[in-house]
């Protein structure tokens, strides 16, 4: 079942056209990734899901009826652009912003000193915000995002401001939301985290979906029949039979061994490749390359800007 779907969406600002005729569908409990260059729509279309803005045509669907006005309730949303009022102190200000998000003041304090408790920040609360580094300002953020339960979460940008560390405490906690149940869809540039994180993505240039779909199923798609072959023997036999023998695209030393990539002719297969080495060659490793998702990425948008 789709939780949202957004069917058609087109929107101008002046003579710009931000969304031209774009369509996503986001499944129950996914983490749905809407990927692109700056500019290309992404910030648009999630300010249409939160109702900042509307759609000149097209329509929204949440749970597979019309989107209501008061369905924003039951999302929650990181923008890029953050703030906090920097004198209030955090605790204080964490409560107000969750008691305008409907959440009663007893079960309010409750959840935040759980996610404070969580995410080591119990000290920090009755600092005031502008105390607060960078990060953890984020942090804060993203519990108040969070601290309302709601089925469908958007974040723009989520992992800006943190260091490897914190990245990784945020991206384990995603995966434990959606682990709940909970849909996650986000906005990044960060292509190691769709990887890591997404189901399904829908990548965005010039106001138009170029691609769409799910993220192992697109990597296999732009695959191209390159293996990566480790080696132990003589570095300059192992070039010689390569190039004679095969499309060897590059060879490189690693610690004690050998790194090949090969580009195989269609008609050729992994077996093959494996019978032909082995007999005279150490092969101590064999795996096929798939691109990933900043690769794919590169070369779509490059092929759009092209036609």
């Amino acid at each position: 079942m789709d939780i949202f779907k957004a069917l058609k969406i087109e929107k101008k600002f002046s003579n710009h056209l931000a969304l031209n005729n774009l369509s996503i569908s986001v499944p129950e409990g996914s983490i749905y990734g809407l990927l692109g260059p700056n500019g290309a729509g992404k910030t648009t279309l999630i300010r249409i899901i939160n109702q900042i803005t509307a759609p000149d045509k097209g329509e929204l669907f949440f749970y597979d009826r019309k989107f209501r006005s008061d369905d924003v309730f039951q999302i929650g949303y990181l923008p890029e652009e953050r703030g906090l009022y920097r004198k209030m102190k955090v605790g204080e200000q964490a409560v107000y912003l969750s008691r305008l998000k409907g959440v009663s003041k007893h079960d309010a304090v409750k959840r935040l000193k759980y996610w404070f408790e969580k995410f080591e920040m119990q000290a920090w609360w009755n600092k005031k915000v502008e105390e607060l580094s960078k990060g953890m300002q984020q942090k804060v953020h993203f519990i108040i995002t969070i601290i309302h339960q709601p089925p469908l979460l958007i974040f723009d940008e989520p992992f800006s401001g943190f260091d490897p560390i914190n990245t990784s405490l945020l991206k384990k906690e995603i995966l434990n939301l959606k682990n709940q149940g909970v849909t996650i869809i986000f906005s990044t540039h960060d292509m190691g985290s769709v990887e890591e994180l997404c189901d399904r993505i829908t990548l965005i240039n010039k106001s138009k979906s170029i691609l769409e779909g799910d993220v192992n199923e697109i990597r296999k798609t732009y695959k191209s029949n390159t293996y990566e072959i480790g080696f132990k023997g003589d570095m300059n036999k192992l070039t010689t039979f390569l190039n004679d023998n095969f499309n060897l695209a590059e060879l490189k030393k690693v610690d004690d061994h050998f790194l090949a990539r090969i580009l195989l002719e269609r008609d050729i297969n992994d077996n093959k490749l494996l019978s032909a080495i082995i007999p005279y060659f150490h092969v101590i490793s064999f795996n096929e390359v798939i691109p990933g998702m900043n690769e794919i990425f590169i070369k779509v948008v490059q092929d759009a800007r092209k036609n």
